[in-house]
């Protein structure tokens, strides 16, 4: 895996995204540091020799980036209802930043994409696309007081 040089600079950056993540001490600081998270681990996935991998990758971005803008969304909203006391559910903003955390990490009833991108990638980037991409969005869910929407997940996976 750490052929070149490029390769160890993307797994460090990931690893710099996952810490920033956790460390973060706002929302918008962790959806930074999953979107760094997200753009080091696409060019580990893409090998020019492959076109299964080059679907993955695609196919990884754009599941990645829809989960990104909703999660944005939510705390945006988020943020309005705390300073603005809009009249918007706590728990459905909830609701919705744990779905699309649980769509980051693959996590059922979310795991629609993770079965047919496995099949593009090699040995290694299957390693941390099934471990190491997961630290980041469940710690984010640990946050979160959501036992109900955590316990159905759990009954469909």
């Amino acid at each position: 895996m750490f052929n070149n040089s490029s390769k160890i600079l993307f797994v460090t950056m990931m690893i710099i995204g996952t810490l920033i993540t956790v460390t973060a001490n706002s929302w918008l600081g962790a959806w930074m540091g999953l979107e760094i998270n997200l753009l080091s681990f696409i060019p580990l996935m893409s090998d020019s020799n492959n076109l299964k991998s080059t679907e993955a990758s695609l196919k990884y971005f754009l599941t990645q980036a829809l989960a990104s803008t909703v999660l944005l969304f939510s705390v945006i909203l988020l943020m309005l209802n705390n300073q603005m006391n809009y009249e918007i559910n706590n728990s459905l903003i909830s609701v919705i930043t744990v779905s699309t955390l649980l769509l980051k990490s693959g996590s059922a009833p979310f795991h629609f994409w993770f079965p047919n991108l496995m099949e593009g990638l090699t040995w290694m980037n299957a390693l941390l696309l099934m471990t190491w991409q997961k630290i980041a969005p469940l710690m984010l869910i640990s946050y979160l007081n959501t036992n109900k929407i955590l316990l159905i997940s759990v009954i469909l996976s």
